[in-house]
């Protein structure tokens, strides 16, 4: 078993008298990530040669694009978790739906937001929405393995229960005590699991299809994105704990439907536009 790592939440805190500001990991995280992604559609837009002709949009409007990208992730994220995960506690609690610094988001939610957004952006500026949508998910897995070693610095979003000798002891009662195991429990470092899968590995295999030329074939980045990801979601998910609301003393694996977790459930449905995408892009010569 591996000792959780002694790493705080805050990588600081300020305080004056009554005020307190506090820079957490997970806030960093979603900066570095969204501002390396920026730089990543920065650089696809300044590369014409990659797209067989010419780049949809200029590079100096990515600026412009990532104001409506961070609404888009937030307003989604946000949304996506009080609608898929607790929509019967913020219907009775309404005002708790703006704390998003008492967490709680989910990437769902997020992506959706983000395809509304980026869609909006492109229809307004004249660029074309799915051409967009091939650099953002070349730019996409750099912020998913940034968040997700934020979920681990977090303790948060642990996997289940084992005996392998990279099991990790995270802090906190519930995650220490499990039914069936005697003395403290280690379980899964899912969150690593997903920053491998989501970040590392998506990202390699996006890069090596950049280079390869597979953004002279519209729609084929964003279908391998989406089908990778929602391949690597649902993997995870068999080692992940489900969010407490889903678990029950007659459900304790927290399934929702089909023998399925929530985030397997809706990975589905990327799993199949992203095979959709893939088989038009290669059925159409490359530009």
């Amino acid at each position: 078993m591996i000792p959780f790592p002694d790493i705080s939440p805050e990588i600081f805190t300020l305080s004056l008298g009554e005020f307190r500001f506090s820079l957490r990991w997970y806030a960093l995280a979603y900066l570095a990530g969204l501002v390396l992604g920026a730089l990543t559609v920065w650089r696809l837009m300044k590369a014409d040669a990659l797209w067989g002709d010419a780049a949809p949009m200029q590079a100096s409007r990515v600026e412009e694009l990532l104001t409506w990208i961070v609404a888009g992730v937030v307003i989604g994220g946000r949304l996506g978790f009080v609608l898929f995960y607790q929509p019967g506690y913020y219907m009775a609690n309404p005002l708790e739906i703006i704390k998003v610094w008492q967490g709680g988001m989910s990437f769902h939610g997020g992506f959706m937001g983000v395809v509304i957004a980026a869609w909006l952006w492109a229809r307004r500026n004249d660029v074309s929405p799915l051409r967009l949508a091939d650099a953002l998910a070349v730019a996409s897995p750099v912020g998913l393995f940034f968040g997700r070693i934020a979920n681990f610095i977090n303790a948060e979003l642990w996997g289940r229960p084992t005996d392998l000798p990279w099991g990790v002891i995270f802090p906190g009662e519930a995650a220490q005590n499990c039914p069936g195991v005697e003395g403290l429990c280690a379980r899964h470092p899912s969150q690593l699991y997903e920053a491998g899968l989501e970040g590392l590995t998506l990202g390699l295999i996006l890069l090596v299809l950049v280079r390869s030329g597979g953004l002279r074939r519209p729609r084929l980045a964003l279908g391998v994105f989406l089908s990778g990801y929602a391949l690597s979601r649902i993997f995870v998910e068999f080692f992940r704990v489900a969010d407490a609301q889903f678990i029950t003393a007659e459900n304790p694996l927290g399934r929702v439907a089909l023998g399925m977790s929530m985030g397997q459930l809706l990975s589905l449905p990327m799993l199949a536009l992203g095979l959709f995408f893939i088989f038009r892009a290669l059925s159409q010569p490359r530009r």
